[in-house]
């Protein structure tokens, strides 16, 4: 998704460093495909100037990489994204962005590590593949919501038929962002909060 349309925070980005009054800081992991919108939401809501680790797609990744949207896409992440935003006083997430091709998933496991919860982002036009990615945070134990990229051209599906098609769990929330838009984004990690937050009350967040 092209992030020329994103919702800028007015003003300059924060300095680096922590505000004085952050008590504790969360590691979340923001997951999906290639060309979901990870970079681009990672971008669209940090606080400061986000890391990227950005390339341009060449020759060589014809017949490795998936290919989808690659007419209009001319980068894309190797490494991480990584972003900070503080959802209150006293509370920091850091943003790691996770690179969608497959040859860079070998990188996913130390990025899991310390991750207190994720983000998966689903392209209703290639819902196929997000199963192996849901798959890898459930053997990693990570819990996690599922933001539907709203795409112009991407076919709307109820919320129940999505849960059936990607064989979700009924308490795992799913909701509709556009990674382009700061507040839609900051709504999904504030979902992805208040769901960590149920878990740990019933006991299921060890």
């Amino acid at each position: 998704m092209d992030s020329k349309g994103s919702e800028t925070i007015p003003g300059p980005r924060t300095e680096d460093h922590l505000p004085h009054s952050a008590q504790a800081a969360v590691k979340i992991v923001i997951v999906g495909g290639f060309g979901v919108g990870k970079t681009t939401m990672v971008g669209s809501v940090s606080e400061i100037r986000p890391l990227t680790t950005e390339e341009t797609m060449t020759q060589a990744g014809i017949g490795v990489d998936d290919d989808y949207g690659s007419e209009s896409k001319t980068a894309t992440t190797v490494a991480m994204d990584f972003g900070r935003i503080s959802i209150t006083d006293e509370l920091v997430l850091y943003l790691f962005g996770t690179p969608g091709q497959e040859r860079f998933w070998f990188l996913w496991n130390g990025l899991f590590e310390g991750a207190l919860g994720a983000v998966v982002l689903v392209d209703t036009r290639r819902l196929e593949v997000s199963f192996d990615v849901m798959g890898r945070l459930e053997e990693r134990g990570v819990p996690f919501v599922v933001a539907v990229n709203a795409f112009p051209d991407a076919p709307r599906h109820p919320v129940e038929e999505l849960r059936t098609a990607l064989d979700l769990a009924p308490e795992i929330p799913i909701v509709e962002c556009d990674a382009r838009r700061r507040v839609s984004s900051k709504d999904v990690l504030m979902t992805l909060m208040r769901f960590l937050h149920s878990l740990a009350v019933s006991g299921a967040l060890v």
